[in-house]
């Protein structure tokens, strides 16, 4: 979907973000190419160097932003993720930073609930849990980084949401599917790499 290089742009984009935010400047939103103009989802996601232990993840899956919009909002919102300390400015030198570039969300149709982990390819697809105004997503490295089947994937979803780990066999339960472009830091501020996944 997105070349190598653009994904590095993104990375790049997401980390002078990070880095003027934590360091109380106003973030410069460099001049990119068209595909940074189109609406699209994306993440950001910062981890800790070199244990790559998540410090923040933000982002926003359905493409209501233009892509580098949707970048800086992600990157700056996951220097303050609720579920961590706000991020400080010593600790710039020792994170990485991720991006993951999104297809917009499809619901997922089996014939019976039972058959959805089928429609589920791990590797590929990032998950969605929808049900009662309560909605909970998973990238798609999250189900490639801890070996899930597609069972397993679902149901982490479903707990993510706040539902019980079932809930994606009990009809009103609503489970979507996108892809991901990943781009990552290998070090800190250093080379970047797409990630492959599965």
């Amino acid at each position: 979907m997105y070349t190598d290089q653009e994904g590095e742009d993104a990375v790049r984009l997401a980390r002078s973000t990070i880095d003027a935010v934590v360091e109380g400047r106003k973030p410069a939103v460099p001049q990119l190419g068209e595909r940074f103009d189109a609406r699209s989802g994306a993440f950001v996601t910062i981890e800790t160097y070199p244990s790559l232990r998540l410090r923040g993840c933000i982002g926003y899956p359905e493409p209501i932003f233009a892509l580098k919009e949707a970048l800086v909002r992600a990157a700056a919102g996951a220097t303050e993720d609720p579920r961590f300390p706000r991020l400080s400015e010593r600790e710039l030198d020792r994170v990485v930073v991720d991006v993951s570039l999104l297809t917009p969300p499809e619901l997922i149709k089996a014939d019976k609930l039972r058959n959805l982990p089928k429609e589920v390819k791990i590797g590929r697809d990032g998950l969605i849990a929808e049900r009662h105004g309560l909605r909970g997503l998973l990238l798609p490295q999250v189900a490639t980084e801890y070996n899930m089947s597609p069972e397993e994937f679902l149901s982490e979803t479903c707990m993510k949401a706040g539902l019980d780990a079932d809930a994606w066999l009990v009809e009103g339960t609503r489970m979507f599917r996108f892809g991901a472009d990943v781009f990552c830091e290998k070090e800190p501020r250093g080379r970047v790499e797409r990630k492959v996944l599965g």
